[in-house]
């Protein structure tokens, strides 16, 4: 039956009262395996006015074997680089790509706001949006200088985000530090999006927290910590199709996919520990049901050469998009 469209008033108050929401729904929704069906209950970066055909995009992390990392910190390369990422950024061009997610690691430390605008330029020219980027953060630490110099570089991320026109950055939770506990981890992550996530209304940015191991590691313990974050339309999940490493992985990704404002999918899956190929048309059946309408971004993690691989996986998700 034909469903009139709401208004794009009628679509920001739904996400408003759904992220207001979204703390009493959260546990019963899990424990029932339950879904949200309403088209207007989307979050974040969600544009009001978005077509039923998803955009394509691809995570620079997908050449991450070629590319020099800088951020969070420099990591030496057994094979020196032989791409960067406006390199990266003409590849997803060839492609003919909706976007491209500038992956933050991969950017020159310090970067300039110059440089910035001219990858951001040159992927305008190219007809790409900048889907997004990431920041390796942990917020799981405890008062001191490295955490303070977690939240300056995700302030700084925020900001340069904004230069880029990226819409959403994806962030970690983090890990319990060495002699901590999760329940303290979980309040450290919860007091560290709320401080970053003031910041990131100011500029116009979203964060979206990725389902990356850690006290991430299954949709319950995600739920505990958005359960203490504050409600906002700048924020939701990343949805990582790769990171759960459940009984049931499938399921899992199921129970997020409402709160999702970023996606990104793997071609394997960690099935109880082992990687195993991805059934990519269920994942992407997962995140319509759940009336997804962001960018799918490809993030390409396999053994065989990317630009041999990515090509295909790309072909394969234009016609289920």
């Amino acid at each position: 039956m034909a469903v009139n469209s709401p208004s794009p008033f009628e679509q920001e108050s739904h996400r408003r009262d759904f992220l207001k929401t979204s703390s009493l729904w959260s546990l019963g929704a899990l424990t029932a395996g339950s879904l949200i069906t309403d088209t207007t209950m989307a979050a974040g970066v969600q544009d009001k006015k978005a077509s039923e055909k998803l955009k394509l995009s691809l995570a620079a992390y997908s050449f991450h074997r070629y590319l020099k990392q800088s951020w969070p910190k420099p990591r030496p390369k057994k094979i020196p680089a032989t791409m960067d990422i406006q390199d990266f950024v003409r590849y997803c061009g060839k492609l003919k790509l909706d976007g491209c997610e500038l992956t933050s690691y991969y950017f020159p430390n310090p970067v300039s706001d110059d440089y910035l605008k001219q990858t951001r330029d040159l992927a305008g020219s190219l007809g790409l949006e900048v889907s997004g980027t990431a920041i390796g953060n942990d917020f799981c630490l405890p008062q001191g200088a490295a955490r303070d110099e977690q939240l300056e570089m995700t302030r700084k991320w925020i900001d340069y985000s904004a230069i880029l026109g990226a819409p959403v950055i994806r962030i970690f939770a983090g890990r319990v530090p060495k002699g901590g506990n999760e329940a303290e981890a979980i309040r450290m992550c919860q007091k560290g999006i709320n401080e970053s996530l003031k910041y990131a209304e100011k500029k116009g940015v979203s964060l979206a927290l990725e389902n990356h191991g850690g006290i991430t590691s299954t949709p319950e313990q995600m739920m505990r910590i958005i359960d203490g974050v504050n409600k906002s339309p700048n924020f939701g999940i990343n949805f990582d199709s790769g990171n759960f490493r459940t009984e049931h992985p499938y399921e899992d990704l199921a129970k997020i996919a409402p709160l999702a404002i970023n996606a990104q999918i793997k071609v394997e899956m960690g099935v109880r520990g082992k990687e195993v190929p991805a059934d990519i048309p269920r994942i992407v059946k997962i995140l319509k049901d759940a009336h997804y309408k962001n960018f799918i971004v490809l993030e390409y993690e396999a053994k065989e050469e990317p630009k041999e691989a990515i090509p295909g996986y790309i072909k394969q998700l234009r016609k289920l998009v």
